[in-house]
C-alpha cells in the first residue's frame, strides 16, 4: 500500500531503478565515450524534456546501447554524432515522440494569450 501511495506522488520506482541502471552504464562509459555520453544526456535533461516515463527509459536503454556498441567497435565519437553535436541530440530524441515538457508550456501560452485576445473583445 505504501509503495503505490509513494508511485502517486513520485512516479515509478521501477522506472526510476531503471533510470538509475541505465545511468550507471553510461557512467560505466570508457573515455571519450563516457565524456561524450555524459554531455548529452545533460543537453537532453534540458532540451529533451520528455514527460512519459517509458518513453523516456526507451530513449536512454537506446541511448545507452549506442555508446556501449561504439565503444566495444572503436567507432569515433564524431562518426557518431557528426560535425553538429546539438543537430544530433535534436533528431534523435525527436525520433522518440510523446509529449514534452515544452508542449506543456506552448499550451500555456497559447491559452493565455488566447484568453487575453478574448477579454479585449
Amino acid at each position: 500500500m505504501a509503495a503505490k501511495w509513494i508511485e502517486l506522488v513520485t512516479g515509478s520506482l521501477e522506472q526510476k531503478k531503471q533510470y538509475r541502471q541505465y545511468k550507471a552504464r553510461v557512467d560505466a562509459l570508457p573515455e571519450p565515450y563516457g565524456t561524450a555520453a555524459k554531455a548529452l544526456l545533460r543537453y537532453f535533461m534540458y532540451n529533451g524534456g520528455v514527460t512519459d516515463g517509458a518513453t523516456a527509459l526507451n530513449m536512454m536503454g537506446d541511448f545507452v546501447e549506442l555508446w556501449e556498441r561504439a565503444a566495444v567497435d572503436g567507432t569515433p565519437v564524431r562518426a557518431i554524432v557528426g560535425e553538429d553535436p546539438v543537430d544530433f541530440a535534436d533528431t534523435f530524441a525527436q525520433a522518440y515522440g510523446g509529449k514534452l515538457w515544452i508542449d506543456k508550456e506552448r499550451e500555456r501560452l497559447t491559452t493565455a494569450i488566447k484568453r487575453v485576445a478574448d477579454d479585449e473583445t
